[in-house]
């Protein structure tokens, strides 16, 4: 099994243009005041009982105008004014992400292996490959630490998340953030069988076959194993976003077409 992640956020050179990413991983880095005078006013204000109502009392106000301060300093704003050409690729985009999000299930693809053997495909259901996938989610929301006037189609699987801005691809993995321009992105869309195990297999998917857990050479049950449940083949939708520094996504749908116009109109995307 090989990794096919590709890089994260923490290795990805952002190449947006402007100081975005560079403004955000600077907000994520700042401590929260407001918690920390919090926290130390509870500790001293309970160790000088019964005098410490009256440390909470004058705490409130000063700890509440840290927690105003931290919202202004911890938030970076990007307004979008979109005209033309822009604002309508945009808004097909974001009314593609219905499509996205209702499929009953999603995956990224980190781990992939070749069978290579005769004994690998027989004890493998006959597969070409293995691969290890984690759940995945598409919705609208903003990205932490950005405050602007658009919701914005994300994805996210595990600690990394796509975030589809109108003018680059921001990547998240947890507190740290890099962009990519659009025109540096390669786009996929691919339609692939894959066998599922019995009883997970999502209620929108297409089922085209079936195989075993064991299989002869002529892709038949193998008779030797008493246990040798059936497995359902299926079709899945599959959308590959990529670029020459190494970032790579691969994403699943349970339902075929879901990440088909999505996938389409990113390779449309404002360059």
């Amino acid at each position: 099994m090989g990794d096919t992640s590709g890089v994260s956020a923490l290795e990805l050179r952002p190449t947006g243009g402007d100081d975005v990413v560079q403004q955000l991983n600077d907000a994520a880095r700042r401590p929260r005041w407001g918690w920390i005078a919090a926290i130390a006013a509870f500790v001293i204000g309970a160790a000088l009982m019964p005098w410490g109502l009256i440390v909470w009392a004058l705490a409130i106000p000063g700890c509440w105008w840290l927690f105003l301060r931290d919202g202004l300093r911890k938030n970076v704003v990007l307004f979008y004014d979109l005209e033309d050409n822009a604002a309508l690729w945009f808004d097909r985009f974001v009314a593609s992400w219905d499509a996205t999000s209702s499929s009953d299930k999603l995956w990224r693809t980190v781990q992939s292996g070749q069978v290579q053997t005769t004994y690998q495909h027989k004890v493998n259901a006959g597969v070409g490959s293995i691969v290890q996938r984690i759940s995945a989610e598409a919705r609208l929301q903003q990205p932490r630490y950005l405050a602007t006037n658009i919701d914005i189609p994300t994805i996210k699987a595990g600690n990394e998340t796509l975030y589809f801005l109108p003018d680059r691809l921001l990547v998240g993995a947890g507190k740290r953030y890099a962009d990519v321009a659009y025109r540096h992105l390669t786009v996929r869309r691919s339609v692939t069988r894959f066998v599922e195990q019995p009883g997970h297999v999502p209620k929108d998917t297409q089922l085209i076959g079936q195989t075993w857990q064991y299989v002869n050479v002529k892709g038949g049950p193998d008779r030797r194993f008493k246990n040798n449940p059936a497995l359902p083949i299926v079709q899945y939708g599959q959308l590959d976003i990529s670029t020459a520094q190494g970032l790579f996504w691969s994403v699943q749908s349970s339902r075929v077409t879901a990440l088909d116009e999505a996938g389409s109109l990113l390779g449309m995307a404002p360059r």
